[in-house]
């Protein structure tokens, strides 16, 4: 498939793309608002000239977020324009710049040919960076025919997801070729880039940049006070975030084991996409947990068993409530998520099998000791109330962590002279 082609067949899907964005809707109503912007209708006023950052939703917009605040302080004079493709995403930019009056947000239109040329028009960027793995023909192909830098910031490239690109090779590679830099994390991904037409000098391995995350100490203080108000300083406290359907029961069915012998222990349940926030509330219920939803502002006492983490950009705050983590997106086969977020915090950090998008950030925490891995409900009470029982095995897993951090730390830096190159 060619880009002519890739082109044509995404015209004839139109039709499929607007009922997939009713039957997300149905869930999450946000879907259903601006809807134009997503065909460069109705777009917000947008100072052109600067950057442009996409990062496609809540996890990239948070990775990019220490990039975006360097680029702020390197190029005061340049406006920033921040692109996403969901309404948590856009909630998370909005949340995150919101005092930053250089920072423009809009949704990043579909990659058809008209609409990437109408945004290109409009926001008419010195630089294009685009967050991890969300790469679009038309519009580099776009940026390219005028004459404008595109890089791939802290690019991942799975195995799996090289062999899908691979079966398109006439679409993908001269999309690839027309990039100007792909700062990618480790060096098996940087091969799996030039094998797929990558140009190999613009191919440069400069790590993750999620090994830069810094933890604000208040941060810290007000996790310390809200469970000094609990009156929980000496209860065990364990979180399970960014769970997705199909691992809540497993989270669940832990913590009732663990409650056998720990009656008093407090789990934070945080599902990583907000239009589940209900169905697992309504979860914890029938399953006969008493549950607290986070939004509501209701204390968590005695008798509380459940705090469900059903608000948006709190994920570090509840990391620093617990005393030791599970990282989701990982009992079920979709790649996991950040792991290193809880071992900023000097947390132990529990995982399932499934890491194949953190291949090698897994590997480094579980060489160290800073990572535990678990296949089902049995391992995962297991492993908890372990660190639970035995907090020196706890403390060796959080100082294992953070050693980790230190020891790959100046990703940020190495990407931000990257870009430097190619910015006119």
């Amino acid at each position: 498939m060619n880009r002519t082609l890739y082109t044509a067949l995404f015209y004839l899907g139109l039709p499929l793309v607007a009922i997939r964005l009713w039957l997300r809707a149905r869930k999450a109503p946000a879907y259903a608002k601006r809807i134009g912007e997503r065909f460069t209708l109705g777009m917000p006023t947008l100072q052109p000239g600067g950057i442009w950052v996409h990062a496609v939703s809540v996890g990239e917009s948070i990775a990019a977020a220490p990039m975006i605040r360097a680029l702020l302080e390197r190029y005061p004079a340049l406006p920033i324009t921040v692109t996403c493709m969901t309404p948590t995403g856009s909630e998370r930019i909005q949340a995150l710049f919101s005092n930053e009056p250089r920072i423009q947000h809009c949704y990043l239109p579909y990659d058809l040919p008209c609409a990437a040329a109408r945004f290109l028009d409009r926001v008419q960027p010195r630089l294009a960076v685009i967050m991890e793995t969300e790469l679009w023909p038309n519009h580099i192909h776009q940026c390219a025919k005028r004459g404008i830098p595109v890089a791939l910031a802290n690019g991942r490239l799975s195995q799996r997801s090289a062999k899908g690109y691979g079966r398109f090779s006439k679409l993908t590679a001269p999309m690839l070729a027309e990039m100007s830099l792909l700062a990618v994390q480790t060096e098996a991904e940087a091969q799996r880039f030039r094998d797929l037409g990558a140009r190999p000098e613009s191919v440069e391995v400069t790590g993750s940049i999620k090994f830069d995350l810094t933890i604000d100490p208040q941060l810290l203080q007000r996790a310390t006070e809200l469970r000094s108000q609990w009156q929980a300083q000496d209860r065990p406290v364990w979180i399970a975030a960014s769970t997705h359907e199909g691992e809540d029961e497993v989270v669940l069915d832990a913590h009732r084991r663990l409650l056998a012998n720990h009656p008093d222990a407090l789990l934070i349940l945080v599902p990583r996409h907000p239009e589940r926030f209900n169905s697992v509330f309504e979860l914890c219920q029938r399953e006969g947990f008493a549950t607290v939803r986070r939004s509501t502002g209701a204390n968590v006492d005695a008798q509380t068993s459940v705090l469900l983490g059903d608000t948006m950009g709190e994920l570090l705050f509840l990391y620093a409530l617990a005393d030791s983590a599970f990282v989701g997106g990982s009992l079920v086969p979709n790649g996991g998520h950040n792991l290193l977020e809880p071992a900023a915090l000097a947390k132990p950090v529990l995982s399932g099998p499934h890491l194949f998008n953190f291949l090698d950030i897994a590997a480094q925490l579980r060489e160290a000791g800073a990572l535990a891995e678990v296949d089902d409900a049995e391992g995962l009470a297991v492993e908890v109330q372990r660190l639970f029982e035995l907090p020196r095995d706890a403390q060796r897993m959080a100082e294992a962590g953070l050693a980790v951090m230190r020891r790959n730390q100046g990703a940020l830096q190495r990407l931000l002279d990257g870009l430097a190159r190619l910015i006119q």
